[in-house]
């Protein structure tokens, strides 16, 4: 992984909340409402755009939401023919 700087500095506020600038969110396609998953490597912190994946092969193309679990379409026709 290699990691850009961006020159931004921001502060946290009283609740622990950072602003990601619009520019930054503009570039990475992150949304009003969109979900970021929080990753901690060493003593960075990460966050990525949510994509809601397979539970099973971790793709995240063709999710259907089964029973609170999320299934791509080939592990769901996998699962169908294993009866």
């Amino acid at each position: 992984m290699t990691m850009k700087a961006t020159g931004v500095v921001r502060k946290v506020d009283e609740l622990g909340r950072v602003v990601i600038p619009i520019e930054l969110r503009r570039n990475l396609g992150i949304a009003e409402k969109d979900g970021l998953e929080i990753f901690v490597d060493d003593e960075k912190i990460i966050l990525k755009r949510y994509a809601p994946a397979c539970i099973f092969c971790d793709s995240a193309e063709s999710i259907t939401n089964f029973k609170g679990r999320n299934i791509c379409s080939h592990c769901m026709k996998e699962l169908g023919s294993k009866e």
